[in-house]
């Protein structure tokens, strides 16, 4: 999760770019091994186009019922408002999610696949000005649309940022992870142009950088999303601009969809979810898979410090989409809170498929290079947000939605984990109610002095409301709901953006 951003904010840049060879591990990849990968690279994909047109069609979850994508772009000015939205809400809230464009996908169909669409609601002096949903211009889009194709350069392998939405440096982006370049957008939602911050990034990036509250600097961990297993870790200062590239070596193209910094260091989830040539090679489009040969491990690394420099800290196998926060213990170790899943991709081809899904507290020690979990809450769960002026540092509240086990869909709540009383408490949004990922905008110096806002759809009656609560009453009423007549798709992830 990302951090709304500190719009004008500037600080001293405190690293250097850095430059690394293709190979992962600061060594040049010699012209042969580079030719030897682009040969297979390219049979691979002969292979895999193949045996997808061959495959029979079956039906996919994830592309009907609440999944069904949206047909068109939509806007509403002026949406109807029940209670009262706080007058300093001026800015919006902005939610990017897959939105396929039709039946071209096929049964190679995953979940994190569809075409990005971005839905948001401008929020000002009380009023709901408008909602819109815009696709976000890749060349599949433009071309569906009958439109010249979006400026700016493409990732060779994708160019589709689907997952996230964030502010940086007054700017806007769609970001993904493993390929596609950041996506420019406007205030009103329209694709600018496809921006790797300006030229400066040489990687892909993350959906999902963590803003130093401190520095104002983004830290992501990146990875390409093949077989050679490249993984780095990269920093955005408040410009949008890259300040440092470090690669980290790891192996057999580890999937490492987020991180989690502290005051000091950057934690790298490398566990055993990773590319799959096998099936990639059956046609499938999204090839990442359960790989118990693969050993979990959580690496930390100093926040400047060279990625050789990386302590790898043993795990129990599992998979981590999101951690809520880290920060030090004070006695050499590292906390974190994050979901936990016990297994992820080891038979579905189309989306998440784990057995147990846990709210946990890792206690990471770097020197004896272990690492302690507990369970907080056995219940399944995802979407975890803290206040994020805590980021890297203790934080006592973390926010999480319950979910489905299999489809790790939401369902009619939202959760608040109070961690230092050890108290769970629920916001019930009603019978057939499917509730999205919440963020927190404070309007007060605690984590309690906050707005909660996200979007909770009602299927039965095809639509949607942006609701707002008020953190510190979290089990009355809402605060205000955005009507809005279209039932949104279960998206992933967004932020609200100041004005």
């Amino acid at each position: 999760m990302t951090a709304p951003p500190a719009i004008g904010f500037r600080a001293k840049p405190r690293y250097r770019q850095e430059a690394r060879g293709a190979a992962g591990d600061g060594s040049m990849a010699s012209a042969v091994e580079t030719a030897i990968r682009g040969a297979v690279g390219k049979g691979l994909e002969a292979l895999s186009a193949f045996n997808r047109r061959r495959m029979k069609p079956v039906r996919n979850p994830w592309l009907e019922g609440v999944h069904a994508p949206l047909r068109v772009e939509q806007t509403f000015d002026c949406p109807e408002v029940r209670g009262t939205i706080p007058p300093d809400l001026d800015g919006l809230y902005l939610r990017n999610g897959p939105n396929p464009l039709g039946a071209e996908h096929g049964p190679s169909h995953h979940w994190f696949l569809g075409e990005a669409m971005v839905h948001g609601v401008r929020l000002s002096r009380g009023k709901a000005l408008w909602y819109r949903n815009r696709w976000v211009r890749s060349n599949a889009v433009s071309a569906h649309l009958r439109e010249p194709p979006a400026p700016g350069p493409r990732h060779p392998r994708a160019d589709n940022a689907n997952t996230n939405v964030v502010g940086i440096g007054g700017r806007i982006f769609a970001i993904v992870e493993a390929a596609a370049n950041p996506v420019e957008l406007s205030p009103d939602l329209l694709t600018l142009a496809h921006n790797p911050f300006d030229g400066t990034l040489s990687t892909p990036f993350s959906a999902h950088p963590h803003r130093d509250p401190a520095t104002g600097l983004d830290h992501a961990i990146c990875y390409e999303g093949g077989p050679d297993g490249r993984v780095w870790h990269v920093v955005v200062g408040p410009d949008a601009h890259v300040i440092r590239t470090e690669p980290v070596a790891v192996a057999d193209g580890p999937s490492i969809h987020d991180c989690a910094i502290t005051e000091r260091h950057v934690l790298v989830f490398d566990l055993p979810v990773t590319f799959s040539v096998e099936r990639f090679a059956r046609g499938y489009r999204f090839p990442l898979a359960w790989n118990p040969k693969h050993a979990a491990r959580v690496g930390v690394l100093g926040l400047d410090a060279p990625g050789s420099s990386i302590r790898w800290c043993a795990v129990d196998p599992c998979y981590v989409f999101h951690p809520a926060n880290a920060y030090e213990a004070g006695d050499g170790t590292i906390v974190c809170d994050l979901v936990v899943h016990d297994t992820m991709f080891a038979t579905s081809t189309m989306g998440p498929d784990a057995q147990r899904i846990t709210l946990e507290r890792w206690t990471i020690d770097p020197g004896a290079g272990s690492v302690r979990r507990a369970v907080l809450d056995e219940a399944p769960q995802e979407f975890p947000r803290i206040d994020e002026r805590l980021t890297g540092r203790r934080h006592r509240h973390v926010w999480t939605v319950p979910v489905d086990r299999q489809e790790v869909m939401a369902r009619d709540a939202l959760w608040w984990h109070d961690l230092e009383a050890g108290r769970k408490q629920a916001h019930s949004f009603g019978e057939g109610a499917i509730a999205g990922e919440f963020v927190h905008v404070p309007y007060g110096p605690g984590e309690l002095d906050a707005w909660l806002m996200g979007y909770v759809l009602w299927p039965q009656a095809g639509e949607t409301r942006l609701v707002i609560l008020d953190a510190a009453a979290f089990e009355g009423p809402a605060i205000a709901e955005v009507i809005l007549p279209l039932a949104i798709p279960p998206g992933f992830h967004g932020n609200w953006i100041p004005a």
